[in-house]
C-alpha cells in the first residue's frame, strides 16, 4: 500500500485538519476528528463518513486497522509524529486518527414509545458529556439531547470520553425552548432532580416515556428547564458525600431505569 505522507506542519491539508479543534472550523466545514484505534474501528463499524484516515508513519498501520486499510473505501495518509502532534492537540499524539463528517442524527428516536432521553441543560465539562453518552448508550437509552450552552459534541475530548459511544445512538442538539414543551404534548414525563423532592429515585416509576433533565455542574437546571420540569427525584445518600457529578447522577438515575425496564 502506497499512502501518501506528509512530513510538513505548514501543508494545507494539515492546517485544515489541525483547524478542526476549533468549534468554528468544525461548525464551517462539518467535519470532525477522531482519535485512536478503538474510536477509528467503531467509526467504521457505525458506517459514519469517514474521510481520511491518518496514521504515524514510524509505527505503521496498527494491525487492528490493516483490513480495513486494504478494503479501501476511505483515503489511508502517513503522517510525521510532529504532524500527528499538530491535528490532535496533544502531547503524546495517537497512533492514528481519522477526519470525518458530522453524523446526520434521526430526531424520531427521540418519541418512541416509552422512550428514555437523556437531556443536558448547559453542561460543559467534556468528560461529563463523554461519560452521560456512555452510559445512556450501556442502558439502552433511546438517545442524549444537548441543550444550547452545552459542550459541543465534536470537541475532542468529548468525542475521546463517549469512546465510541456517539457512535452508537442518537445525539440531537436542540433548542430545548421547543423541545422540552413538543416531548410534553406527546405524553412524556420530564424528571429532573431536586434536593426538595418527594420522591427518591427508587420510588418513582420509570417505565413510562421519560426524559432525563440534568443541568449545569455548578448550577444546576436553567430557570426556563426547571419551569418545565413534571416531576424531581432526589438520589439518597447515607455517606458524608454533600454531592454527585452530573455524570455520575445521570449514571446512577439511568441504570434505575434500566433496572425496572428490564430487571424488576
Amino acid at each position: 500500500m502506497n499512502h501518501l505522507l506528509l512530513t510538513s506542519i505548514q501543508n494545507e491539508r494539515v492546517k485544515q485538519w489541525a483547524s478542526l479543534l476549533d468549534k468554528k472550523y468544525r461548525d464551517r466545514t462539518s467535519l470532525f476528528i477522531i482519535e485512536g484505534v478503538h474510536l477509528v474501528q467503531e467509526a467504521f463499524k457505525s458506517s459514519a463518513a469517514v474521510q481520511c484516515v491518518v496514521y504515524n508513519t514510524e509505527r505503521g498501520i496498527p494491525h487492528e486497522l490493516e483490513q480495513l486499510a486494504r478494503e479501501g473505501g476511505s483515503e489511508w495518509v502517513q503522517a510525521t509524529p510532529q504532524v500527528m502532534a499538530k491535528c490532535t492537540g496533544t502531547d503524546t499524539p495517537p497512533p492514528v486518527f481519522a477526519v470525518l463528517e458530522k453524523l446526520k442524527r434521526d430526531d424520531t428516536a427521540l418519541f418512541r414509545n416509552n422512550s428514555l432521553v437523556v437531556v443536558l441543560d448547559g453542561v460543559r465539562d467534556p468528560g461529563n458529556v463523554g461519560t452521560i453518552i456512555r452510559s445512556a448508550d450501556a442502558v439502552g437509552a433511546d438517545a442524549v439531547v444537548l441543550g444550547k450552552g452545552s459542550v459541543d459534541l465534536y470537541n475532542p475530548k468529548t468525542v475521546r470520553s463517549t469512546m465510541g459511544s456517539l457512535f452508537h445512538l442518537p445525539i440531537i442538539e436542540a433548542d430545548l425552548a421547543e423541545l422540552l414543551p413538543e416531548a410534553q404534548s406527546k405524553g412524556i414525563k420530564l424528571v429532573g432532580t431536586s434536593l426538595q423532592a418527594t420522591h427518591t429515585c427508587y420510588t418513582y416509576d420509570w417505565t413510562a416515556g421519560t426524559w432525563l433533565l440534568m443541568g449545569n455542574e455548578s448550577e444546576g437546571l436553567s430557570d426556563a428547564v426547571r419551569q418545565t420540569v413534571d416531576e424531581s427525584v432526589i438520589i439518597p445518600m447515607q455517606g458524608e458525600a454533600e454531592s454527585l457529578n452530573v455524570a455520575m447522577a445521570a449514571t446512577v438515575l439511568l441504570y434505575e431505569a434500566l433496572r425496572q425496564r428490564k430487571y424488576k
